[in-house]
């Protein structure tokens, strides 16, 4: 399976509750901080709803 790695780029200060709750379950808690995932359909699914707050990159 692939991998991705996701970093926070842009701060989760005014954004939703269920916005802040998405990066924390996908284990960003600070501004630059990069987290490695499997590329499952749960995991990108949560990539999406914050998309505009992190970058994503995929490795094989």
């Amino acid at each position: 399976m692939a991998k991705i790695f996701v970093k926070q780029v842009r701060s989760k200060i005014n954004c939703p509750e269920t916005q802040k709750r998405t990066l924390e379950s996908l284990g960003l808690r600070k501004l630059g901080q990069v987290v490695e995932h499997d590329a499952s359909p749960a995991v990108l699914g949560m990539v999406n709803k914050v998309k505009h707050l992190v970058s994503v990159e995929e490795t094989k």
